[in-house]
């Protein structure tokens, strides 16, 4: 008599690559996971006994470290929002982020969890996640901010939110080289009024020809002459699109930088 057969895996119990953006209590001995797959978007999961001091998962389930993990519903629960965690394995990422750098990566993993639907696959995103966490921790604070300003074009621009940057959103014109614009995030791309940051029409096209190359180092590249402008428009957007300008990681790294300013004032 032939052995019967198994069943295959189901989607949500294959090994993929994955990071944990959060994680939070769920009782004494658990947690539940905030987790960015390559191949399955942003998926909620329970880790059963992750908190025990013998469990092999408490050094794994760390942010910024990618994870080769399975998790799937049990029998029953195929309605359920919540996963469990089957595996969860290091998948050789760089060292853990430090200082000013760990806030930007939180500030990433803060703007994946507001903005990412549940169960949307984006591995372009995803791979850039990747890509720019290493460019945080690097020396050149310049460089780290262009990465920055680089990830949050590719997320607007996988949300489907971004808009034409070489052309008037309201009429579809071609931007005048000399020009100054704005992007506003209820009006797209349009000329500059008062005192709104700007760029000019041929930085904005050369913005839109590096995300058009669909390569992360040809945007950053882009980005990093035009931090000064580029960054109020893409706060203003990504704000409009939040629903919110208060961001718990930036208010946190706030108040750490207004306390090193006080002890570094009172030991003077």
């Amino acid at each position: 008599m032939s052995a019967p057969k198994r069943s295959p895996r189901s989607a949500a119990q294959q090994v993929q690559s994955a990071y944990v953006l959060h994680s939070y209590a769920w009782s004494e001995s658990s947690l539940i996971l905030e987790v960015f797959a390559r191949n399955r978007g942003r998926l909620v999961v329970a880790a059963k006994g992750a908190k025990k001091p013998y469990s092999q998962w408490r050094a794994v389930l760390m942010p910024f470290q990618r994870l080769n993990l399975a998790s799937g519903k049990s029998t029953g629960e195929e309605g359920a929002e919540i996963e469990n965690l089957r595996s969860a394995e290091w998948a050789g990422s760089p060292a853990l982020l430090q200082g000013r750098a760990l806030f930007s990566g939180f500030y990433l993993n803060e703007l994946l969890l507001k903005l990412l639907a549940r169960d949307d696959p984006h591995p372009v995103l995803f791979d850039a996640y990747e890509q720019t966490l290493p460019a945080l921790g690097g020396v050149d604070d310049l460089h780290a901010q262009a990465a920055l300003r680089a990830f949050e074009l590719l997320l607007l621009r996988e949300l489907g939110v971004l808009p034409e940057l070489d052309r008037q959103t309201a009429n579809l014109q071609a931007l005048q080289p000399e020009g100054h614009y704005s992007l506003l995030g209820e009006a797209g791309i349009a000329p500059a009024r008062g005192n709104t940051a700007a760029l000019s029409g041929v930085q904005w096209a050369g913005l839109q020809a590096a995300l058009a190359s669909n390569t992360l180092p040809a945007v950053q590249a882009a980005v990093l002459p035009l931090l000064a402008g580029l960054r109020p428009n893409l706060r203003e957007t990504l704000h409009y699109h939040l629903g919110t300008h208060r961001l718990r990681t930036r208010q946190v790294a706030a108040d750490v930088q207004r306390l090193l300013e006080r002890t570094q004032q009172a030991s003077a």
